[in-house]
């Protein structure tokens, strides 16, 4: 337990320090984050946090991680590496999304194939049990890189991404302290440190942002937690006293609002032929900010609702797996739905019209 105490202050203070640095050489150098007509801020803020986000959490995995639990964590480390590098690119010399979409490949492939960050059972969903091996590596890949893209889209407003994975490092990290796991305890609370001292400077009014490098980075260690957490439980003698049938569904609850949202705004540009990739201001954040709600607000909001949804997958979990997900995924779209027409409801009717 100890080494989870100090996996988090150590993050945290390294975090807490660094950012200040980032923020007044970002200011020397010009290295602003400029507001255009999809920004959600008005002043030229810094948006590099994500580089403190990464050094404290890194630091505090290698310094308090036992060696004989290390194991793939090596492997995991060079995907942070690959992923790190792919994020301060995005934010220093913009990519293209197929450039940024191979970085994050690459990146999946060595957490699936090395670190074995794998989904090898979809517990009875659809009737799928045990998955073939291409079938599982296939699908790990998949889900990696859908994680990593849901906080990377999710990052519109201050607070959002880093305070849903706060939430997910806080919940896993501690379910795996439960059952032994220490790696993954510790890399959750090392985040979780790191996200807290940024935070601070994040909140309205933010003094930077974390960028590509930190949003791409937080949904990568989510998505590492999400899988072990889906697979540990995939063995009935693994997971005591915490051993859940459900596994999956509850993974998609804490996750609910980036992967959703995610999903909800891809189908909704390409059935109005436009790329997945293109941008816009269709997030649910930015409906909430168009009618009327602070960044705070609505972080606040959006936090509660990924609680709750958690809390519900947790409650009801009897129900069955493929239940369960689709009240999740009927819950999540009928909230989606409510919002938009509250958004047309109180948009002008100029806007309304063009």
């Amino acid at each position: 337990m100890y080494t989870i105490i100090l996996g988090f202050i150590t993050s945290f203070t390294l975090t807490y320090m660094i950012i200040p640095i980032i923020i007044r050489v970002a200011k020397e150098r010009r290295l602003y984050d400029a507001p255009n007509e999809r920004s959600a801020h008005v002043e030229p803020t810094p948006s590099l946090g994500g580089i403190a986000i990464f050094a404290g959490t890194v630091c505090a995995i290698v310094l308090w991680t036992p060696m004989q639990a290390f194991g793939v964590l090596q492997y995991i480390l060079a995907a942070f590496i690959l992923i790190f590098l792919t994020g301060i690119l995005d934010d220093l010399v913009p990519m293209s999304p197929t450039k940024k979409l191979s970085g994050q490949m690459l990146v999946s492939i060595i957490l699936a194939y090395k670190a074995n960050v794998r989904i090898t059972s979809l517990f009875g969903l659809f009737g799928i049990y045990e998955l073939p091996e291409i079938t599982s590596f296939s699908l790990s890949i998949v889900a990696i890189i859908g994680i990593i893209n849901a906080f990377n889209l999710i990052d519109g407003i201050n607070g959002l991404a880093g305070s849903i994975g706060l939430w997910a490092c806080l919940l896993w990290g501690s379910w795996f302290a439960i059952i032994d796991v220490p790696a993954m305890s510790v890399l959750a609370f090392s985040l979780a440190g790191a996200i807290v001292a940024f935070l601070k400077y994040n909140l309205t009014p933010a003094k930077i942002f974390m960028g590509d490098t930190g949003s791409l980075f937080i949904g990568m260690v989510c998505a590492v937690l999400a899988i072990n957490f889906i697979e540990i439980n995939s063995r009935p003698d693994a997971a005591a006293p915490l051993h859940f049938d459900t596994a999956p569904v509850i993974a998609v609850g804490v996750l609910i609002f980036p992967l959703f949202d995610t999903v909800r705004v891809f189908a909704r540009r390409i059935l109005n032929g436009k790329s997945p990739f293109s941008p816009d201001r269709n997030h649910i954040h930015h409906l909430l900010l168009n009618i009327g709600w602070s960044h705070s607000q609505a972080t606040v909001l959006l936090v509660g609702i990924s609680i709750a949804f958690t809390l519900l997958a947790l409650l009801l979990r009897s129900l069955g797996t493929i239940q369960l997900l689709l009240l999740l995924i009927g819950l999540a779209w009928l909230l989606s739905e409510a919002l938009s027409y509250w958004e047309r409801k109180k948009r002008p009717a100029t806007d309304k019209n063009g």
